[in-house]
């Protein structure tokens, strides 16, 4: 399934990563986390590769390594997943760097470890990264949840 725009595929990929938070919540390893969002994602049509190979070239072209992305959503978006207690620098660094090494401009950093459902946009274009909007309003998801639960009973 080809979105609209990367911000509505972003936005599926969130609402189904949180979803599944909500039903496995944390305690599990990256890979459990990683085959239920694939798993979840393909039944609703998109084509998500798992353990993705990236090659990172030195300037003159030479492959000098490879990454492997957790997941490749639509061919346009990296997925790295995360099952500790918060985001860490090293994880951004990670991201960041596949997101250079591919060539692919949008990333998200998920992180299943934590009690409260983490995730990060990234951005990576002409040579510079930059974080957009999730990480705030993520973290506002499970009390708003916890509060509609109770205030219901």
């Amino acid at each position: 399934m080809q979105t609209k725009s990367i911000n509505d595929l972003c936005d599926a990929v969130r609402q189904t990563a949180y979803d599944i938070h909500v039903y496995h919540s944390n305690g599990h390893l990256e890979k459990v986390y990683e085959n239920a969002l694939a798993n979840r994602l393909r039944k609703t049509g998109f084509d998500v590769k798992q353990q993705h190979p990236l090659k990172v070239r030195d300037e003159d072209g030479t492959v000098i390594g490879e990454y492997f992305a957790d997941l490749l959503i639509d061919g346009r978006l990296i997925v790295e997943l995360k099952a500790a207690k918060t985001i860490a620098d090293e994880h951004v660094a990670q991201t960041l760097g596949y997101l250079k090494a591919s060539r692919i401009e949008h990333g998200l950093l998920i992180n299943f470890g934590s009690y409260r459902f983490q995730i990060r946009k990234y951005v990576f274009s002409q040579g510079e990264a930059r974080e957009e909007g999730y990480s705030k309003f993520a973290g506002l998801l499970p009390f708003l949840s916890a509060l509609f639960v109770f205030s219901r009973g």
